[in-house]
């Protein structure tokens, strides 16, 4: 077995990564009813590189119980790490290092569950924020089945290229004292991976709990470039969490999935409609709103929303609260370097950074300008201003970090910013041989939705083939003027498989978001493949009847010529997406390098856990000639 050790380059420290310092005793004083930003130092979790020279030797990395304080002001918090650490240590490898993990459960089985989960109904409708973002139970008695949990947890590092027998599979969960056993060829591109709890209908807690962390591949066109490492190169992994309070109102520093109920029974499913979980405090690192101490030079910074839902809007700003333009460039996304850097100026062309769950971004910082001085990193989005709701009456704080900028006297720098990051990146493009999939994502009041929203799989059917209007019939009305029908193949992640992809090929994969608010997003996940942007298109989705399931005959959803340009750090290598209402998102992708079953869905952990996932196959093109007809190789979908 491979021990975890400690870094001495990023100075990471063994233990928990939100073991915070208790830090002046004038804020440990304080009245835990209203925590003080910027309080204590971020944690770095440690660094672990397993050993890669013989693959027949396992790295153990163990989930166990850890006592975290979040902040100091906080007593500590019952949670689940990694390694006992929250994040987990940051795996390092080698490209084409390979490596196998034993990931085993280490909760004993007498252990408590760490996360109180309670739903509480909207009282007032918007503009009131959602009672969500308050911290407390509000008299409501915990949920007694997610408190009787055990320990029930499984791995995926999510973006590797795996077979399906090591990439997590939801229902192959271990128990205390079993190992799930999962090797990876690491046979790709420099890429920021990260890994999380999968395990079937609890996700959304078993990663509250703390399941999560950092993994990055190496290669050598990466280090061709020279860019920041060592304590200069910092993992930043950004986590919504909420907590209960005692009967005074004080923080007891208890976890607490809260949940709003904004529709008890929806009149057309009889069903209660909930909102994903946001909470009020950002976690950096797992300790809530720190602060950096950096020299006045360049930074990279490994970012990933680790956030069961949340979707961030990240500014970089000063003292004023005013942006801080020419400092911040995003150099690399999900699936390795972009092609040339992005800068980040914060201005009308970008006013802020957008992060949706499971999103990775690659960022180098330059100091210089800024020493002496503090700058924060906060979250402009509709839902983070204290007190200022968004639409759906979310209300959250927008701090999230505070850099503290030293006044320099060290050596000179010598980092200069690449004109060039990946010489070896390639565009697809539609020129290359592919099939096509489409894959709706319906309101949560369609029918027998239960109560939540669907992915739909879908095959086009001759026009006249099937009634319409009827359940799960869609009509789409593309930008080239033709009307395409579609019949829904497969709604829930138990129904037969859909598609099966033939090894080695590329495939367009589209999803239709049939919300007609823009703000109902998801971010959609496919596991195993790199994916590149072919383009966004608006569609009018307002005849996609609910009650029916399907679309109206006298209203197709229709394609809306509103350009939506592509943004520029956008066009490189990703596996997450975020998919907007009354929008159609394209992308195209190469299934190569394993084999097996594996997943797509929903990266809002509360949507995956209800059932906004769907399996998918992987197979030799030789064995599927001899295919009965049940995985729908080839591809059925739009072209549009």
């Amino acid at each position: 077995m491979t021990d975890i050790r400690t870094d001495k380059e990023t100075g990471a420290e063994r233990g928990a990564g939100g073991d915070l310092a208790v830090g002046a005793s004038e804020a440990a004083e304080l009245d835990t009813r209203e925590l003080v930003p910027y309080a204590a130092p971020l944690t770095v979790p440690p660094v672990l590189r397993p050993a890669g020279g013989d693959v027949r030797e396992e790295t153990e990395i163990a989930i166990r119980p850890a006592w975290v304080r979040l902040h100091p002001q906080l007593p500590p918090t019952l949670m689940w790490g990694y390694e006992g650490c929250v994040p987990g240590p940051t795996i390092e490898v080698r490209r084409g290092e390979r490596i196998r993990i034993a990931w085993t459960n280490r909760v004993p089985k007498e252990s408590e569950f760490p996360v109180t989960a309670v739903e509480v109904p909207r009282t007032a409708p918007p503009p009131a924020p959602a009672p969500s973002t308050r911290p407390g139970r509000e008299g409501v008695e915990p949920n007694k089945d997610v408190a009787a949990l055990p320990a029930w947890t499984v791995t995926h590092v999510h973006g590797a290229q795996t077979g399906g027998g090591n990439d997590g599979w939801t229902d192959n969960a271990v128990g205390y004292g079993d190992a799930q056993l999962s090797e990876y060829p690491n046979d790709h591109q420099a890429v920021h991976w990260w890994y999380h709890d999968h395990a079937m209908n609890i996700t959304r807690w078993n990663v509250f709990a703390g399941l999560y962390g950092t993994y990055l591949v190496r290669d050598d066109e990466e280090d061709a470039l020279q860019l920041p490492s060592g304590k200069r190169e910092i993992p930043l992994l950004l986590a919504d969490r909420n907590l209960d309070t005692d009967e005074e109102g004080r923080l007891t520093g208890r976890l607490l999935h809260k949940t709003t109920i904004v529709d008890p029974k929806n009149a057309e499913t009889g069903k209660p409609v909930s909102l994903p979980f946001t909470g009020p405090y950002t976690t950096v690192n797992g300790g809530i709103w720190p602060y950096a101490e950096v020299a006045p030079g360049w930074y990279r910074f490994r970012l990933v929303n680790a956030s069961n839902a949340r979707t961030y809007e990240l500014v970089l700003v000063d003292e004023d609260n005013t942006p801080v333009p020419g400092v911040m460039h995003q150099i690399g996304s999900d699936g390795g370097l972009l092609p040339r850097p992005v800068p980040l100026d914060f201005d009308a062309a970008m006013p802020t950074l957008p992060v949706a769950s499971a999103e990775r971004f690659d960022l180098l910082v330059d100091f210089r300008k800024l020493a002496g001085k503090r700058v924060r990193l906060v979250n402009k989005g509709p839902n983070a201003a204290p007190g200022v709701p968004d639409p759906a009456g979310d209300v959250a704080y927008p701090h999230v970090m505070e850099f503290r900028v030293g006044r320099g006297g060290g050596a000179p720098e010598t980092f200069r910013l690449p004109e060039v990051l990946s010489g070896s990146f390639r565009t697809i493009g539609h020129g290359v041989p592919h099939g096509h999939r489409l894959v709706v994502l319906t309101p949560p009041a369609t029918k027998g939705a239960g109560g939540h929203p669907e992915m739909w799989e879908m095959e086009e059917v001759k026009d006249g083939s099937v009634p319409i209007p009827s359940d799960g019939v869609i009509q789409v009305r593309g930008a080239d003027g033709v009307t395409k029908t579609y019949r829904r193949i497969a709604r829930t992640f138990n129904d037969g498989l859909g598609f099966t992809v033939a090894e080695g090929d590329h495939e367009q994969w589209s999803f239709l978001n049939l919300a007609v608010n823009p703000n109902v997003m998801h971010p959609m996940h496919v596991h195993l493949a790199d994916f590149q942007l072919l383009g966004r298109d608006t569609y009018n989705a307002s005849g996609f009847d609910t009650a029916i399931g399907g679309t109206r005959r006298d209203a197709p959803i229709a394609f809306d010529p509103k350009p939506i340009p592509t943004a520029p750090n956008e066009r490189g290598w990703k596996d997450v997406y975020r998919v907007p209402g009354g929008q159609m998102l394209r992308i195209i992708g190469k299934f190569d390098g394993a084999y097996g079953r594996f997943m797509y869905h929903c990266h809002l952990l509360e949507h995956e856990d209800m059932g906004m996932m769907r399996p998918f196959v992987v197979a030799p093109k030789e064995a599927l000639k001899f295919d009965h007809g049940h995985g729908g190789h080839g591809g059925h979908g739009v072209g549009h």
